[in-house]
């Protein structure tokens, strides 16, 4: 569609920010630390680059870097040619935001926009090197962006200047903990955690039960683990979009991306996508049970079971049974198979 933006849609007043954070730690979006904005673009769900004259010549002669920017086409110039051929402005925010943080010496390109929880919301991820500057960069950019559409945009100095000074400041410390042991999910956590350190014999010892909306909000707290445990994907705490299968099944897999090579994830039984991405990221996997249902399938994939049979939590290390024992009342079948398995992993020798 061609032609010039209705003078009604004011880009100051249609497209807001609701939401602004940084995320640190593994996250939903990646290993590296990220800056997340959530807008609402009003009518501008419907105005492209393309469609605001002259909006891509003002955009790339304030930010002629922006010419570097492969995007989704692969090559230098790839985000010129998306310009020119019509995109809109959570995508653009995305990599004005990245390109001042380039102006200021960071070295960033990891970026990501997409639909939010309501028609006309946005959100959008951007990586930063340095959480102060990714968190003006990307009020800056939304400034940037509302004058570009508006007309007037004509210099950007005074926000390179404004980020460099930010960027000289100190930065807030990294994510670094070593944890024994991660939990997410769902539903069962708590009891979760609370069995695996009673079976480890330790109650202090650093067992972190992460709920899937802190993950999603914040990233991992702990920068590493020695095992991690998914009790399921049946998610509650998030909003609805990321409780739909392929969403959620990413969302508590982020405990992998803490695991060193190797690291073991353990996960139900039938829950492949979780199983899989751990696989893909050179993860070991063992899978779990409240019942004795454990598939073939699920047995090709992992290096160890557990299940529950005829009152017993039954444990299979490369296809023999290295431990049976009483299933007790006060927990659940599933935590009690899954915590069998956690603190095997976390034996010496297992």
């Amino acid at each position: 569609m061609q032609g010039s933006v209705d003078a009604s849609a004011d880009p100051f007043s249609e497209i807001r920010l609701r939401a602004l954070s940084a995320t640190r730690g593994a996250n939903y979006w990646s290993r590296k630390p990220v800056t997340r904005l959530d807008l609402v673009v009003g009518a501008f769900d419907d105005i492209s680059s393309e469609m605001s004259e002259g909006f891509t010549d003002r955009l790339v002669t304030a930010l002629p870097g922006l010419e570097e920017h492969r995007c989704s086409i692969g090559e230098r110039g790839g985000f010129i040619t998306r310009l020119n051929r019509g995109t809109y402005a959570p995508h653009i925010i995305e990599h004005v935001a990245l390109e001042l943080q380039t102006l200021v010496g960071h070295r960033v390109g990891y970026g990501r926009s997409r639909g939010g929880d309501a028609e006309g919301e946005y959100t959008v991820i951007f990586e930063h090197v340095h959480e102060a500057t990714g968190l003006r960069a990307a009020a800056l950019a939304l400034d940037i962006v509302q004058q570009a559409f508006a007309g007037s945009l004509s210099t950007i100095d005074h926000a390179v200047a404004e980020l460099r000074g930010i960027a000289e400041t100190p930065d807030v410390p990294r994510v670094t903990p070593h944890v024994l042991c991660g939990v997410t999910g769902g539903s069962a956590r708590a009891e979760l955690r609370t069995e695996i350190a009673r079976r480890h014999g330790d109650e202090s010892a650093l067992i972190i039960d992460v709920s899937p909306a802190y993950i999603l909000q914040a990233g991992l707290p702990y920068a590493a683990s020695d095992v991690a445990v998914v009790i399921d994907a049946d998610l509650t705490d998030v909003p609805e979009r990321y409780q739909d299968e392929e969403r959620a099944a990413r969302l508590v897999s982020v405990l992998a991306d803490a695991l060193p090579r190797r690291g073991l994830l353990i996960a139900p039984a039938k829950l492949w996508e979780v199983q899989d991405y751990a696989r893909d990221e050179g993860c070991s996997v063992a899978v779990f049970s409240g019942r004795n249902d454990v598939t073939g399938r699920d047995r090709a994939r992992a290096r160890s079971a557990a299940w529950v049979d005829d009152g017993h939590v039954v444990v299979e290390h490369r296809g023999r049974v290295v431990s049976r024992e009483p299933l007790h009342d006060d927990v659940s079948p599933a935590a009690q198979a899954a915590a069998a398995l956690a603190v095997r992993a976390l034996q010496p020798n297992p």
